[in-house]
C-alpha cells in the first residue's frame, strides 16, 4: 500500500480516469477526498470506497471557482488535519473540431478549468504542504500535447499550459518539500471511451481493434492501470522526482 495514510485530494472524479484514481488510491491506503461538480456521483463513489474498507469523503467543487477550491482544501484539513497529495484531474473538453473553427468561449473555458483550475487548487493546498515540509502534486495531462490529434486543439492547448505549470511550480517550490509532476495519459479504456465506441455503432468494434493494434503494448490501456502512474508520483517511491512528465500511453508516443 504505497499511499498508506496519505491524505489525497482528487479533482474531476467523474466517470473514467478520475474515478479510477479515487478507487485505486483508496486501495493503496490513501484517505481520499473525492471531488467533482456532481454531488450524486461523488457521494456514490465515496460510499463504494467506504463499503470496500477504504477511507473517503466527498466534497463538491467546481475548480473554476476559487472559493470552492479553498473550501475543498479546508475540508481535507478539517477531516484529517493534513494534505499529502493533490491530483488535478478535472477537465473541460471543447466540442471536437478543427482549432480554427473552435468557439473561443470554449477554448477559454478549457483554459479556465484544465490549467487555471489546477493552479487554483495548487494555491489552495501549497500553504499546508509548505507547513508540513512535504507534499506531492500530480497534474493529469494528455498525449495530445505530445502528438497533436485533429479535433483536440483547444483541449490540448489548455493541457499544454498545465504541463508548463508543472515545470514552473517544481522550480519555484524547490526546497519546500513539495514535488510537482505530470502524468500524460494516452488512449484509455474506460467509461468515456466505451461511450465513444458505442456511438460509432457497427463500426465501433473495428475502430477499437484498429486502435489497439496501433499501440505497441497491443491493447488500449485500461484507465485503472494508467492510474498506477499517478500513485507512484504521489508516493515516497518518487521522492526524488519533481518537474517530470511521465508518458502513460502504452508506447503510442515514444519520448525522444
Amino acid at each position: 500500500m504505497i499511499l498508506k495514510d496519505k491524505v489525497v485530494i482528487i479533482t474531476g472524479a467523474g466517470p473514467g480516469m478520475g474515478q479510477a484514481v479515487c478507487r485505486g488510491a483508496a486501495a493503496e491506503g490513501a484517505r481520499v477526498v473525492i471531488s467533482a461538480r456532481s454531488v450524486d456521483a461523488i457521494n456514490t463513489l465515496r460510499d463504494e470506497i467506504v463499503a470496500a474498507g477504504g477511507q473517503a469523503i466527498a466534497v463538491p467543487c467546481d475548480v473554476a471557482e476559487t472559493d470552492q477550491c479553498q473550501a475543498l482544501a479546508q475540508a481535507a484539513i478539517d477531516q484529517w488535519g493534513r494534505i499529502d497529495g493533490l491530483v488535478n484531474s478535472a477537465y473541460y473538453h471543447p466540442d471536437w473540431g478543427p482549432l480554427d473553427a473552435h468557439a473561443i468561449e470554449q477554448v477559454l473555458q478549457a483554459m479556465n478549468v484544465n490549467a487555471v483550475g489546477a493552479l487554483r487548487m495548487a494555491q489552495a493546498v501549497i500553504p499546508t504542504m509548505k507547513a508540513q515540509k512535504a507534499g506531492a502534486i500530480v497534474n493529469v495531462s494528455t498525449l495530445a500535447t505530445r502528438k497533436p490529434m485533429p479535433g483536440e486543439g483547444g483541449y490540448a492547448m489548455a493541457k499544454a499550459a498545465l504541463n508548463q505549470m508543472t515545470c514552473q511550480l517544481a522550480v519555484e517550490l524547490g526546497g519546500t518539500g513539495i514535488r510537482v509532476n505530470t502524468a500524460l495519459m494516452g488512449w484509455m479504456m474506460g467509461a468515456p471511451l466505451h461511450g465513444f465506441i458505442a456511438g460509432l455503432g457497427e463500426g465501433g468494434p473495428a475502430f477499437q481493434a484498429q486502435r489497439a493494434s496501433e499501440i505497441p503494448v497491443g491493447h488500449i490501456p485500461p484507465d485503472k492501470d494508467c492510474a498506477k502512474a499517478v500513485y507512484f508520483l504521489l508516493s515516497d517511491y518518487a521522492s526524488e522526482v519533481t518537474g517530470a512528465a511521465l508518458d502513460v500511453n502504452g508506447g503510442d508516443w515514444v519520448a525522444p
